[in-house]
């Protein structure tokens, strides 16, 4: 394997697990809540993650939820598109695990080439590898679901959520942030994740580098490609699935409306 991807990946998934700690920190220490909180995190992790990106990948670009998009990224080579806080509310609830960091390199020759994911309420970072890395607190829940789910954002599931549990014979299962319901896939906890209420290339592409290294299917709900490092960040649907369900899937949503 290529040293410098070998380089990246490593330093996608120190990052993440690293921030997430910063977090999981903040949470326990700052005395705050609500939107307070989920304020300062996303503002003490964004600064951390440019900070180190800075620091070791100095001629890379970076496209971060929390910082201006500096269109110069258009012409670069690679960039680091980045979530300090994915699912901010879910942060700043007390005893809510659904939130995530996620941190993803792309490459204007490989597309996706690193990412990582990581679930610090859980302990754990998953890497573009289809390894993960535990921390040294944190309980990861195993896989395996008594029968197919399919999981949804619990504020804006989208329409067709049910046509797509009929179509598979699932049921449906709200969840937090992007990247705990990408990763429910990953374990096994849900058999797809499909999404079309908005979203943008941060809240996908570091969990769409681990589901694809897991072997999953991720697209979009009109079946194309996801692409990444657009003029326009903004990537509004998404489905991520084991490949058995993905024609059943998509023959559902590709002819629905993609609100709510």
């Amino acid at each position: 394997m290529n040293a410098q991807l070998v380089a990246d990946r490593t330093l996608a998934g120190d990052l993440a697990t690293a921030a997430g700690e910063l977090l999981v920190e903040l949470r326990n220490s700052s005395g705050l809540c609500g939107k307070e909180l989920g304020k300062l995190g996303d503002q003490r992790s964004n600064e951390f993650l440019l900070a180190r990106l800075a620091e070791d990948r100095p001629g890379d670009a970076v496209l971060s939820e929390e910082s201006a998009d500096d269109k110069a990224r258009l012409s670069a080579s690679r960039v680091w598109i980045v979530d300090p806080v994915d699912g901010t509310k879910e942060f700043s609830t007390d005893g809510r695990v659904d939130w995530a960091v996620h941190v993803a390199l792309w490459s204007n020759s490989g597309g996706l080439v690193a990412g990582a994911v990581a679930l610090p309420g859980l302990g754990v970072t998953y890497l573009d590898d289809g390894t993960t890395v535990e921390l040294a607190t944190g309980l990861v829940p195993g896989g395996g679901a008594a029968a197919p789910r399919v999981v949804v954002s619990a504020s804006r599931p989208p329409v067709f959520a049910h046509a797509v549990c009929d179509a598979i014979g699932a049921t449906v299962h709200p969840m937090g942030s992007a990247g705990a319901k990408a990763m429910a896939v990953v374990r096994g906890e849900a058999e797809a994740y499909v999404h079309a209420g908005g979203q943008f290339e941060w809240d996908s592409a570091a969990p769409v580098a681990a589901a694809r290294a897991q072997g999953l299917w991720c697209g979009r709900i009109d079946g194309s490609e996801l692409r990444y490092n657009q003029d326009s960040p903004y990537l509004p649907d998404l489905i991520i699935c084991q490949p058995v369900y993905r024609d059943r899937i998509v023959e559902v949503t590709k002819g629905l409306n993609a609100s709510g």
